[in-house]
């Protein structure tokens, strides 16, 4: 348990980070800390004249030295700006993130008046067109200095998964003519002529550049912004600036719709999350309502950085919002990731593109991994169609609400060995309404369900409903991930409880940190590891324990004599409270003093509200 000292270095640390002042309920809500941990810590700091209190009337503090503390295995810095909210435990902002950002915050403005949804498609257009045009250059300079002849033929590019760009579309004709009052039609013959040559992006690109309502002055401005973004850069560094930033835009633009920001894009952190719990090495990896990609980014990422081929997996996806489509086949195009993305209006429920798909052999397509964050709740799906479906094979979902629908889709395109990460409402876990119940047992006591998983709330841009995780596996006997042996986890369902984790970005939204998504991860990879297996580096090898008020493996009897209700609440118990290491008496006479002294405030402002009021010739 942490020492006095260490709950000190830490205050201290987080207030810094926090830009050296922060109101208090903040800061404890950052801390994580009991209320009378965070009192006496801070009423210690306050005497020793290491803080002083702020203004702002929930009450703040502040630092009053100008250099925030520096723990003593880390290298010195600068202080935290004043707008950052993670504490210091967290990473600081890569600085492709703070670059992104730079971007970002100079391309809205450009917006002016426009609504984020319209500009969405003007600005990632063009990103996507600086993109493809960048790689094509790098690969034509190359040939034209081995063959000439070969630089002006397309195979030659296909060959190494470039889109052919034709001159009157290349970036650099464009930003030629950029102040040019005709620029709206130029990007629109380009984006033309584009998909004309690449049969892959047929009706992906935006083509409405020349509308009248769009500022042609702004759209000048826009392009000699982007023409910046990794100039002077080697091919293979461009485009992962350009991956990173056009990925950082999404993000942003999701923020900046709100809720319907959600419906094309699920947060960062929960999409590392599944990814870094499922690790999906190799194999066939499908999402049935992919918004605009980012699981497959995030996906490929993973196995890039883990040491493996990312030729290793391959992605199908289908999404049922032409919309979002276009974003997902640009979002990944920009990343060079090959894909199979379908599109129709009518969803995966009622018109399922990867049933149809067949194996080298002519058999059934399976996955193994899947990854969803379906729409919660979703109540006008359909249901009544399709009674009789091959996939209901745990019960019929209601036609009122989907997400049995969608747990039951995911189990039946899963490969014997297949695992899957899911997304949705927090009620999915308790629900016994229309038969939810009924459903939820069966898949129990078919043990499919490996791993809950619930998170902290204002997580999502779309709505403020709290969710969960579920992973789910086909067959919980043996297998492997990644060079990793598996155990065998039948009759076990792992639980975590993550609903105090992550920390405010903004007032509204919050993030799990590298750390947070480091400890579920490695939780969930321990417990399924065989024994004496290396589960990370960070945690080292299994064996996995139990820890109150985190996580819990619970039997099937447990689950059972809880009516199969799946909220990790109700089975990792209470988290062991720490030893502040202060005396009870003294703890208890600091507690009382406290209260009365706030008695005393509630009546001298009682007396003064009192006293406002009758001035004002509404007294009693």
């Amino acid at each position: 348990m942490p020492s006095t000292e260490q709950q000190t270095r830490r205050f201290l640390d987080t207030l810094a980070a926090l830009g050296g002042s922060a109101g208090n309920q903040r800061l404890l809500e950052t801390l994580g800390w009991q209320e009378d941990t965070y009192q006496r810590i801070k009423q210690q700091l306050l005497d020793a004249g290491r803080i002083r209190p702020g203004r702002g009337r929930g009450g703040s503090v502040a630092l009053t030295t100008a250099q925030a503390p520096i723990a003593a295995d880390a290298p010195k810095s600068k202080p935290a700006p004043a707008k950052a909210t993670r504490p210091a435990s967290t990473q600081a902002p890569a600085p492709e993130l703070d670059y992104a950002d730079k971007l970002w915050k100079t391309a809205d403005k450009l917006r002016g008046n426009m609504e984020p949804s319209d500009y969405k498609h003007v600005a990632l257009g063009l990103i996507f067109l600086k993109y493809i045009s960048d790689a094509f250059e790098a690969r034509h300079a190359r040939l034209l200095a081995e063959d000439p002849q070969a630089a002006e033929d397309k195979d030659e590019y296909l060959a190494d998964n470039i889109f052919w760009v034709p001159k009157q579309a290349r970036w650099s004709h464009l930003q030629a003519n950029a102040r040019q009052p005709t620029i709206g039609a130029l990007i629109d013959d380009a984006m033309r002529v584009i998909e004309k040559d690449n049969p892959s992006l047929k009706s992906v690109l935006p083509k409405d550049y020349a509308r009248p309502a769009l500022n042609k002055v702004m759209l000048g401005e826009l392009i000699d912004l982007i023409s910046g973004i990794a100039l002077n850069q080697g091919n293979d560094k461009s485009k992962d600036v350009l991956g990173r930033v056009y990925e950082y835009f999404l993000g942003q633009f999701a923020g900046a719709e709100g809720k319907r920001g959600g419906e094309f894009y699920t947060p960062r952190s929960v999409v590392r999350t599944l990814v870094e719990m499922l690790e999906p090495y190799s194999g066939r990896v499908y999402d049935p309502c992919c918004g605009s990609g980012g699981m497959f980014v995030q996906s490929e990422k993973f196995v890039a950085e883990h040491g493996g081929r990312t030729g290793d997996i391959a992605i199908y996806g289908q999404e049922s919002n032409y919309t979002t489509w276009r974003l997902a086949k640009m979002n990944l195009a920009v990343r060079g990731i090959d894909s199979r993305i379908f599109w129709n209006n009518e969803g995966s429920f009622h018109k399922d593109e990867f049933a149809t798909q067949r194996t080298s052999d002519g058999s059934l397509m399976k996955a193994d991994f899947i990854l969803a964050n379906p729409p919660f709740n979703i109540s006008d799906w359909g249901g009544e169609r399709l009674r009789e479906d091959v996939r209901w094979q745990f019960g019929v979902p209601p036609a009122g609400n989907a997400n049995y629908a969608w747990l039951q889709h995911i189990v039946h395109h899963l490969a014997p060995f297949g695992t899957a990460g899911v997304v949705l409402a927090n009620g999915s876990m308790s629900s016994q309404q229309s038969g939810e119940g009924d459903i939820r047992r069966a898949m129990v006591e078919a043990d499919v369900v490996d791993c809950m998983v619930a998170l902290p709330g204002q997580l999502f841009y779309s709505t403020q409903i709290p969710a969960c995780l579920w992973f789910l596996a086909r067959n919980k006997s043996n297998g492997r991930a990644g060079k990793r042996k598996l155990r065998d986890r039948r009759g076990e369902v792992l639980f975590i409880d993550a609903r105090k984790m992550g920390v405010l970005v903004d007032r509204t939204r919050r993030e799990l940190t590298d750390e947070d998504i480091h400890r579920i991860a490695d939780t969930y990879h321990a417990w399924r590891a065989a024994s004496g297996e290396l589960v990370s580096e960070r945690r080292g090898r299994s064996p996995y324990e139990d820890a109150p008020g985190f996580c819990k493996s619970a039997t099937l009897d447990e689950i059972r004599k809880h009516g199969h209700v799946l909220t990790p609440g109700r089975y990792v118990g209470a988290e062991e409270q720490e030893d502040d290491g202060e005396p009870f008496e003294a703890k208890m006479q600091r507690l009382v003093t406290l209260w009365r002294e706030q008695q005393t405030e509630a009546m001298r402002l009682d007396t003064t509200i009192e006293a406002n009021l009758k001035g004002l010739g509404y007294g009693g």
